[in-house]
């Protein structure tokens, strides 16, 4: 049956089981197509299943499987966790069912400030969270797969805090077997000094994966071993000018300035492997753009543009992820102009049934455009510190250059040429300056985040 090969590799991609016969794959596809309905008309349940392999993305906790009785979803598993403010330390509690063994592993992180716990061979399945995730210390926490028999939870800080003490209750007074953290504050240097991935905790080296011809992933341990690669776009470019301001500049232009100067921002850094799609005034295919990011097994691909409105007013930046529907009228239209120099990207699906091509675009993309939204979400809080943004910022649009199924994208307006003040901006070396080294400080917590997941 045509796709039959590559619904199988994309599975393993997925991190869902593949279907070994036509007869099997009838029935994924059907069941695949059927919760594809549900979703359509169920935005929070989509977002839910787009974060179920990632959950340490998401800003509330997802469950990795249906609640329920624990016994019946498989035996022991994670089932609780509670969080108390007792004023000079906040206490973390994970409690297990069923009497098996709580093999895990406690460690901090800075910049932000987190402390990461891997549990061992023990599934989460949570029956019970607190009502509010914000408790003395803890601002938050999320938690995830992080290796085949490892589940990680990263709780996050709000100040530099200290593992007081971490220990483990046996089962009592109806209880299952819990882990207990005390965390109490700290000095910021003490938290630095202990800070840092335990030899324990590096991620096991993942196998290559092979035979998937139409979307070739570098496998983790392969990104793992060099820097972290960042590809640059700068919009438009040579015959295709895009808009232009009332002084007469042109995007192009403006674009390519920004660009260049937010390379050396993340080059001098020395943590980034930095490449641009172009680094002078030529047309590039937005295709190529797409593959080109691909061809440097780009971990993150930042497209960069500004925008123009007939209402002169309007004003700010704003930050685009893919969405199969944009998310307002102005969005559609912007996404139209952007698309007009190219045909639509992505997989080669010629001979595919409607079906199985969006099946196909859903396994691939599930992920990256969480980890997209994710970035998105830190340049918006980072930017609008220094900048003026739109509300909302964060925007969802059909760009042909967010269509990499593999590489987190994402597409930044810097501002608006039609409004004085943003095209004044967009000019002037001392903004690009400071809106550079914003950006790479987004770029900087994003990576900080991904580290506490494992190869990715």
């Amino acid at each position: 049956m045509a796709g039959f090969g590559l619904i199988a590799a994309l599975c393993l991609i997925a991190g869902i089981a593949a279907p070994a016969s036509a007869d099997e794959l009838a029935d994924f596809l059907a069941k695949e197509l059927r919760e594809a309905s549900i979703q359509q008309d169920n935005p929070v349940q989509q977002e839910s299943d787009a974060l179920s392999t990632g959950a340490l993305g998401s800003d509330t906790a997802v469950p990795l499987a249906p609640a329920g009785d624990a016994a019946e979803q498989g035996g022991p598993a994670v089932t609780s966790i509670r969080i108390g403010d007792h004023g000079a330390q906040t206490r973390f509690v994970m409690e297990f069912s069923g009497d098996v063994p709580a093999d895990y592993t406690v460690f901090t992180l800075s910049d932000p400030y987190r402390v990461v716990i891997d549990v061992k061979g023990v599934p989460f399945r949570l029956l019970e969270e607190p009502a509010d995730k914000h408790t003395g210390f803890v601002s938050g926490y999320r938690y995830g797969r992080f290796e085949a028999d490892t589940y990680r939870v990263v709780l996050d800080a709000a100040q530099p805090v200290d593992i007081s003490r971490d220990f483990v209750l046996d089962p009592q007074a109806g209880f299952g077997r819990r882990i207990v953290l005390d965390l109490a504050p700290t000095d910021l240097a003490s938290f630095n000094a202990k800070a840092g991935l335990p030899a324990s905790a590096e991620p096991a080296a993942a196998p290559a994966l092979t035979n998937i011809a139409a979307v070739p992933v570098s496998p983790p341990a392969e990104r793992l071993a060099r820097r972290r690669v960042v590809v640059i776009d700068a919009g438009h470019g040579g015959v295709d000018p895009g808009t232009h301001g009332r002084s007469g500049v042109k995007e192009k232009d403006v674009v390519l300035a920004f660009a260049k100067q937010f390379a050396a921002e993340l080059r001098a850094s020395g943590r980034y492997e930095v490449h641009l799609t172009r680094e002078s005034d030529i047309f590039i295919p937005l295709r190529e753009r797409v593959a080109i990011a691909r061809r440097h097994k780009a971990d993150l691909f930042i497209s960069v543009h500004a925008d123009a409105i007939q209402k002169p007013s309007v004003r700010g930046m704003s930050i685009y992820t893919l969405s199969e529907t944009s998310s307002d009228k102005e969005a559609a239209a912007l996404a139209r102009k952007e698309n007009q120099s190219d045909v639509i990207a992505g997989l080669d699906l010629e001979g595919e049934s409607p079906e199985v091509t969006g099946i196909l675009i859903d396994l691939a993309q599930r992920e990256t455009k969480n980890y997209s939204s994710r970035f998105a979400r830190t340049v918006v809080d980072y930017a609008s510190q220094k900048t003026r943004t739109l509300d909302p910022a964060h925007r969802f649009a059909g760009f042909v250059v967010l269509k990499a199924p593999d590489v987190p994208s994402v597409l930044i307006e810097l501002g608006f040429l039609t409004n004085p003040e943003d095209e004044k901006q967009l000019t002037s070396s001392a903004w690009r300056a400071t809106m550079a080294k914003t950006l790479s400080r987004s770029v900087d917590r994003y990576f900080g985040d991904r580290l506490a997941e494992g190869p990715n």
